[in-house]
C-alpha cells in the first residue's frame, strides 16, 4: 500500500520563475579610444519583467559631464536632468510598450465650489490623463487672484495651490495672493494654440493698455502679455478673443479691432483697426461676444447708455468692414442688452451667417447671413422667456450634425439651463427638453454660464454664476453625464532614440479597471485614426472591452474610447480604470548625452545604469571607453645625448660631475683607455605619463634599455659606454625614445647626437 501510494501520489509542480526586468547599456557617437572633448550618447534599453512603477538612474561617471536637454525618455515616462538622470513611469504595461491614460469618471457636482463666479470652463488633460476643469472669474479687478483649477476626476483643487491665483503680465509660475497686474473680462472667449493646445489666449486688461495675455496650463504658469492698445479715452476694455486665420481679433469698448498674429506673437499691421461696432461700457467692460463665421469675425455690442444692440461684421481680408455690413445691424429693441454673438449653421453644417439673443422685454433673437441679408433665428433661443440671460453656445459637431448649447438663467424658475439647438434639422434637439434645467445640481441653482465638450467622454462640462462645476449629458440633458472616455495617441518610434530601426507591430487597446457589465459596449465607441486624422477600420469594443489592433500598418495612432456607462461602479473605492494602447517591438529605450572632459588626466570613462520596479532592484552592464589623448594632451618627450669630456673616468659613471658635452675634446679618448662615455636624458614635458617606454641607441647596444615608465614633468637618466674608439675618425653616436601614451599609439622622440672626437675632428 505504501508503494502503491507513493506510485500514485502526484508529482509537485514546479515553482513559477519570478519575473525578472533587465538594463541593457550601450553607448554610441564615440569609437574606442574615444577622444578627449567627444560626445557620447549613452543608451539604456528597459525589458520590463512585470507591470506598475518602475525608475531608471544613471550616475554620469567621473571624467564627462551631462548635455542639457540631452535626455529622451518614452512617452508616459518622466525624465529628470542632472547628475544623476533618472527616468520614472507610474504605470509601465506590456513590458513597457504600451501608453495609457486614466479614464474620466462621471463629472458630479464638485465637492467644493470653484470658489467665486466663473464663467466657461477651460478643459485640459494632464499626461496621464486627468481631466483638470481651469477659469477665470469674470470682471475681477488685476490685483485680486482670479484663476482656479479643479480635478475633474475628484472635484477636488488641482495640485499646486493654493486657488485661486492671480493673473500676471510677467511669464513664469503663478503667485499667490492680491499680486496681478491683469482684470478679466465680462465675457471672457479663449483661444488655444493651435500648436500647442495647453497654451490658452485671452483678453487682458492692465492699468495702461488691453491687449493678449496667455497661460501656460501644462507648466503651469504665466506665458506672457502683448500690449494692442493704450487705454485711453473710449478705450477702456478689451471684449473676448476669437482666431481667423492665424491672428487672434478683439473688439474695444470703443468699438475698435485689435489684431495680433499668433506664429510671431505680434500685433498684426496697421492694427487696431476702424470701429464695427458703436462704443460699449457696462462698468467699464465690453458688453457683448464675438464669433467668427466663414473667416469673418463678428461682434455684437450694447450701446453705451443704452439704445438698440447690434452686431457688426470685420473682414480680415481687407481689414475694414464685410461687404454689406458698412454700418452694425439690429439685433433687439432699444433698451434690450447683448452677452452673446455665434454662429449659425445650414443643415449640412456649413457656416452661413450670425445670431445674437438679446435680454429684455421681450427677449429677441435675431441672425444674419454673411452678406447681411436675414436669416430666421433658431427657436429655442427666440422663444425664451422675458429677462433671461442668454450666453456664447458651446458648439458640439458629430459628422454632419451641429449643434448648439446655450447657458440661460434668470428670475426663478429658470434658475439655471441648457437650450440646445440642432442645424441639422432647423429644431430644437431631439432628446432634451427646451430649456433643459439642471435639478440635481445645486438644488437648480446653477445660472449657467459656458459649457466646454470633452469629446474623449462626449460630455459637457458646465460653469455659471452660482460657481459650481458639474457636467451635462448632451443627448438627454441630465446631470451627471454618466459616461467615461480617454484618448491615447501612440507613436511606437518615440520609444526609441538609438537611431536603429525597431521592428513593431500593434496589438490591442484594452480598458483596464473596468468591469464589461458596467459598461453599454453598443452605445460606446472606439474611434481610431491614424497620424493624418484617417479612420483605421477595427472591429470596435469585443465583449471584454478589447479592441483588435492586430494587421493595423501606421506611423501612430490615435485610439478615442467613448463609453456610455450603466453605473459609475467602476471608479469608486480608489479604483481608477484606464485606457491601454499596446504594440510589440524591443524594449523601449532612454537615451542621454555626455561630454568627455578636456583634462589630459581622464584616460576612460564608464557608466552603469539601475533600476526598481516591481520585480525588485537590478543593474545593467558597464560600458568603458577609453580615452586616447588629444593634441593638446600629447606626451612631449625629449631625449639629450652627452658624452663625458672629463680625463677622470671616476667622473664620467652614474651620478658623475663630468662635464658633459656634446662633443668630446681631442685626448679625452686616449686618456680613458679609448673609452666614451655616454649620458642619455629623456625627459616627459608633456601633460600626461607615458609608459612602455625604451631607449633606442643605433651604435651603442649597451645604452638600449627599457621598457620604464614616465610621469609629466619626470626625468630618467641612462649611463653606458664604448670601449676601443681610438681611431682617425670621429664617431657620432645617436639616441632617442620610443614610448606609448595611455591608450594611444607607439611613438618616438626626436633623435639627439653627441660625438667622440678623434684627431679627424681637429683636422675637420
Amino acid at each position: 500500500m505504501l508503494a502503491g501510494s507513493a506510485l500514485t501520489a502526484a508529482a509537485a509542480p514546479a515553482a513559477a520563475a519570478p519575473p525578472v526586468s533587465t538594463l541593457t547599456k550601450s553607448v554610441q557617437g564615440v569609437s574606442d579610444p574615444a577622444g578627449h572633448g567627444d560626445t557620447a550618447t549613452w543608451v539604456v534599453s528597459y525589458a520590463s519583467g512585470a507591470n506598475g512603477a518602475a525608475t531608471i538612474t544613471d550616475t554620469i561617471g567621473a571624467g564627462q559631464s551631462y548635455v542639457p536637454g540631452s535626455l529622451r525618455v518614452p512617452p508616459g515616462w518622466t525624465g529628470t536632468e542632472g547628475n544623476p538622470v533618472s527616468a520614472s513611469n507610474p504605470a509601465v504595461r506590456n513590458g513597457g510598450t504600451a501608453l495609457s491614460s486614466l479614464l474620466t469618471p462621471p463629472v458630479q457636482t464638485s465637492a467644493a465650489t470653484t470658489g467665486g463666479d466663473g464663467f466657461t470652463p477651460i478643459l485640459h488633460r494632464t499626461p496621464d490623463g486627468r481631466l483638470q476643469s481651469w477659469n477665470v472669474y469674470h470682471h475681477v479687478p488685476a490685483a485680486n487672484p482670479k484663476l482656479v483649477c479643479t480635478d475633474l476626476a475628484t472635484s477636488a483643487p488641482c495640485p499646486g495651490g493654493p486657488w485661486p491665483r492671480p493673473l500676471n503680465t510677467t511669464p513664469g509660475p503663478f503667485g499667490t495672493g492680491a499680486t496681478g497686474d491683469i482684470a478679466s473680462p465680462l465675457e471672457p472667449q479663449y483661444v488655444r494654440d493651435p500648436a500647442d493646445p495647453a497654451r490658452v489666449y485671452y483678453s487682458a486688461t492692465t492699468a495702461t493698455s488691453i491687449g493678449v495675455g496667455c497661460l501656460d496650463l501644462a507648466a503651469p504658469g504665466n506665458c506672457g502679455y502683448w500690449p494692442l492698445a493704450t487705454r485711453a479715452g473710449q478705450v477702456v476694455e478689451l471684449g473676448g478673443l476669437v482666431q481667423a486665420g492665424g491672428n487672434l481679433y478683439g473688439v474695444a469698448t470703443s468699438g475698435n479691432v485689435v489684431c495680433w498674429t499668433i506664429a510671431t506673437q505680434s500685433a498684426c499691421a496697421g492694427q487696431p483697426y476702424a470701429p464695427i461696432v458703436p462704443f460699449t461700457n457696462s462698468n467699464g467692460y465690453y458688453l457683448g461676444a464675438l464669433t467668427v463665421v466663414a473667416g469673418k469675425v463678428f461682434a455684437s455690442s450694447s450701446p453705451y447708455g443704452g439704445g438698440v444692440p447690434v452686431l457688426g461684421c470685420f473682414d480680415p481680408a481687407t481689414t475694414s468692414a464685410c461687404a454689406g455690413w458698412a454700418s452694425p445691424k439690429p439685433v433687439g429693441p432699444s433698451g434690450n442688452v447683448t452677452y452673446n454673438a455665434y454662429t449659425a449653421y445650414s443643415t449640412t453644417g456649413a457656416e452661413v451667417g450670425a445670431c445674437s439673443s438679446t435680454t429684455g422685454a421681450p427677449n429677441v433673437t435675431t441672425c444674419y447671413a454673411l452678406d447681411g441679408s436675414a436669416l430666421a433665428a433658431p427657436p429655442g433661443p427666440a422663444g425664451l422667456a422675458d429677462y433671461l440671460y442668454v450666453f456664447n453656445p458651446e458648439v458640439v459637431r458629430t459628422g454632419n450634425r451641429v449643434r448648439s448649447y446655450l447657458g440661460v438663467w434668470g428670475s426663478p424658475p429658470h434658475l439655471g439651463a441648457t437650450v440646445c439647438h440642432d442645424w441639422s434639422t432647423g429644431t430644437s434637439c431631439a432628446g432634451l427638453p427646451s430649456p433643459a434645467p439642471h435639478p440635481n445640481v445645486n438644488g437648480g441653482y446653477t445660472r449657467d454660464y459656458g459649457y466646454a465638450y470633452d469629446s474623449p467622454t462626449g460630455c459637457l462640462i458646465a460653469l455659471g454664476d452660482a460657481g459650481v462645476l458639474f457636467s451635462v449629458d448632451p443627448d438627454t440633458g441630465a446631470s451627471p453625464c454618466v459616461r467615461s472616455g480617454a484618448s491615447v495617441s501612440l507613436t511606437p518610434a518615440q520609444f526609441y532614440c538609438d537611431g536603429a530601426a525597431h521592428p513593431v507591430a500593434y496589438t490591442r487597446a484594452r480598458l483596464t479597471g473596468v468591469t464589461p457589465a458596467n459598461v453599454n459596449f453598443g452605445a460606446s465607441t472606439a474611434k481610431v485614426v491614424d497620424q493624418n486624422g484617417n479612420p483605421v477600420a477595427t472591429p470596435g469594443f469585443a465583449p471584454d472591452g478589447t479592441v483588435d489592433l492586430t494587421g493595423v500598418s501606421a506611423t501612430s495612432l490615435t485610439v478615442t474610447a467613448s463609453l456610455v456607462l450603466n453605473n459609475a461602479s467602476d471608479f469608486t473605492g480608489g479604483n481608477q480604470p484606464a485606457l491601454v494602447v499596446e504594440f510589440t517591438g524591443d524594449a523601449p529605450q532612454m537615451c542621454f548625452r555626455t561630454t568627455i572632459a578636456a583634462d589630459c588626466t581622464v584616460t576612460s570613462i564608464a557608466n552603469t545604469a539601475g533600476g526598481t520596479d516591481a520585480t525588485g532592484t537590478f543593474t545593467s552592464n558597464t560600458v568603458t571607453r577609453r580615452v586616447a589623448p588629444g593634441s593638446a594632451c600629447l606626451p612631449n618627450v625629449v631625449v639629450n645625448k652627452e658624452i663625458c669630456a672629463s680625463h677622470t673616468p671616476a667622473n664620467c659613471k652614474a651620478g658623475g660631475a663630468g662635464p658633459w658635452v656634446k662633443e668630446a675634446p681631442v685626448g679625452v679618448l686616449g686618456l680613458l683607455n679609448a673609452t666614451a662615455y655616454w649620458r642619455i636624458t629623456v625627459t616627459n614635458n608633456g601633460p600626461i605619463a607615458v609608459s612602455d617606454a625604451y631607449v633606442v641607441d643605433d651604435v651603442e647596444p649597451s645604452c638600449q634599455t627599457g621598457p620604464f615608465t614616465l610621469q609629466p614633468g619626470e626625468s630618467k637618466q641612462v649611463h653606458c659606454s664604448t670601449y676601443a674608439l681610438l681611431s682617425l675618425f670621429p664617431l657620432t653616436n645617436s639616441a632617442k625614445a620610443k614610448y606609448t601614451p595611455v591608450n594611444g599609439d607607439r611613438a618616438y622622440s626626436a633623435w639627439s647626437s653627441a660625438k667622440a672626437c678623434s684627431l679627424l675632428c681637429v683636422l675637420g
